[in-house]
């Protein structure tokens, strides 16, 4: 994967002093995620958005058939099995979302007002960085999604990342990305890997994974579920 992944960009409309990196799922662009980009433009003045485009890949569960997507997937019913896991298609765009968090490094803004997000396939590359960087990222945003390579995540996660507070969003009713593959893997980061928990009624804490799940949604997000990660962001990027 090239290191430099082409991007939507929306400039802040004050003084920018932080960033928001937030990756597409599979088969999707940068553009899926523009709306949603846009309505919380409004509540956080000073962030600049950047919504990266996967290159097109070989997708083994469609086929063969190239799309965009952050790395190749061979099922969706055994996501908490890494030995299906593309590990180096994985690891190429974690690698990439770095250099995205090093370009706004060198352009000023502190690690710790970075906050690295996705959905679905974007999800597991943003829990992946956050597990993985040595970074002091501001947050990591997880939507509908799971813990990859959970064969060896313990082994790969910077001691310092369960200091990064986590939004976890995921729909009850979720058809692609089943919700107990993201009950698993929050049961894998708080009780296995010593994630402190955001206690229930809490909108944030530092650290802390917050874990909301949402009925009668499926694959896709809510508004519900957008107004609980403003209202996080904001205190993520107090």
């Amino acid at each position: 994967m090239a290191s430099s992944l082409k991007h939507l960009k929306i400039a802040p409309k004050d003084a920018h002093t932080a960033t928001v990196i937030f990756l597409h799922g599979l088969g999707d662009s940068g553009h899926g995620w523009l709306p949603v980009a846009k309505m919380l433009w409004h509540a956080f003045p000073n962030v600049k958005w950047i919504l990266p485009h996967a290159p097109a890949i070989p997708i083994t569960i469609n086929g063969g058939m190239r799309m965009p997507g952050w790395f190749d997937l061979a099922t969706l019913d055994k996501l908490t099995d890494s030995i299906h896991d593309d590990e180096k298609g994985m690891m190429a765009s974690v690698k990439a979302v770095d250099a995205l968090i090093q370009a706004e490094v060198d352009a000023g803004v502190p690690e710790e007002k970075i906050i690295v997000g996705g959905f679905s396939q974007g999800g597991a590359i943003s829990i992946l960085t956050g597990l993985t960087t040595k970074r002091k990222l501001g947050g990591i945003i997880s939507l509908s999604t799971w813990v990859p390579l959970n064969h060896k995540i313990k082994e790969l996660t910077n001691p310092s990342a369960r200091d990064i507070p986590v939004f976890w969003g995921h729909g009850r009713d979720d058809p692609v990305v089943h919700y107990e593959f993201g009950e698993r893997s929050v049961d894998l980061l708080t009780r296995q890997m010593g994630f402190p928990v955001v206690p229930a009624g809490q909108t944030f804490t530092r650290p802390g994974l917050r874990f909301e799940s949402y009925r009668n949604m499926g694959h896709s997000s809510s508004p519900e579920e957008i107004e609980h990660l403003k209202a996080w962001m904001k205190e993520a990027l107090n």
